[in-house]
């Protein structure tokens, strides 16, 4: 239940008391379900002013994602393309999300996970070499909005199992978008993407998930990969992303003690992950991380 000097569900910022209270009633069905989201879930449906904020960050997210990936080769060092990361956020008056984000800080403004490494991996001086494969995932800030997106690059010539993980991970995250429309339940994106993992002797890592994003770096509801039971329906306004983390070994992974941030997987197998943010919209969805 909602209390009154909780934030307002419209994301107007103001207590709800000052808002959006029933002495001030919602006037049209989308109020109506934007309160009913709010209450039920702490899931913000996003008005037009704040998907047309969310989506120029996430289209400068996308673009800062197309310049740092070219600029990994063989040779580059993952803290020069972190460099040009932090360049091209001041040079668009953003800020990078993940910098001095959590608790311990994140110390770098991307991350960089190479290989058997999972998620959240820290630029360094090691350089890139021929056979790497990297995610390489990019969350801005505009105008106090958030973007959220990542891909995969390849070094030279990989593995088998590189490969392979490489290509399920992306059509993991083809097929899950596929069923984003309004009325679909949440569990049925994982559904998708435990399906395809597994018509190709992939698995799926269930310690890490999809967020909503816009107004937040990560806010409800949670979008978990693996399979499960939640029940809530897609609805128009909801922005979120699918980001599947698809190992060619076994689910478990495993943070590093010393800076508590980077995962990789329990056997050494390569992972993969890409990701979009998306918007619900009313006859489907919006893929809002997309280049032109």
């Amino acid at each position: 239940m909602i209390g009154r000097n909780d934030p307002c569900w419209c994301g107007s910022g103001q207590k709800w008391k000052k808002c959006h209270s029933p002495k001030e009633p919602p006037t049209t069905e989308q109020q109506k379900l934007a309160q009913h989201y709010y209450k039920n879930y702490r899931i913000v449906l996003k008005t037009p002013e704040q998907i047309a904020g969310i989506k120029r960050a996430c289209k400068l997210a996308a673009y800062i994602l197309d310049e740092t990936c070219k600029k990994a080769q063989a040779g580059v060092t993952t803290n020069e393309i972190d460099a040009l990361a932090v360049k091209l956020h001041k040079e668009n008056n953003a800020l990078a999300a993940p910098y001095h984000y959590g608790e311990p800080p994140f110390p770098k403004s991307i991350c960089t996970s190479l290989n058997e490494v999972i998620c959240h991996g820290i630029p360094n001086d090691v350089p890139l070499k021929d056979g790497d494969i990297m995610n390489i995932d990019v969350s801005c800030i505009l105008d106090g909005y958030y973007g959220d997106c990542s891909r995969m690059v390849k070094i030279g010539e990989i593995s088998p199992d590189k490969q392979l993980v490489y290509d399920v991970s992306h059509e993991c995250l083809q097929r899950s978008m596929e069923v984003v429309k309004p009325g679909a339940k949440l569990h049925e994106i994982a559904d998708a993407i435990e399906d395809c993992a597994a018509e190709n002797g992939c698995s799926v890592v269930h310690q890490f998930v999809g967020h909503g994003v816009g107004l937040e770096f990560h806010e409800p509801p949670q979008v978990p990969h693996h399979r499960n039971r939640i029940q809530i329906p897609l609805a128009a306004g909801m922005t979120f992303t699918i980001e599947p983390m698809i190992n060619a070994g076994v689910a478990e992974g495993k943070i590093d003690p010393i800076t508590q941030w980077i995962a990789t997987t329990r056997d050494g197998k390569p992972s993969a992950q890409w990701e979009h943010t998306l918007l619900v919209t009313e006859t489907g969805h919006e893929i809002l991380t997309l280049t032109p």
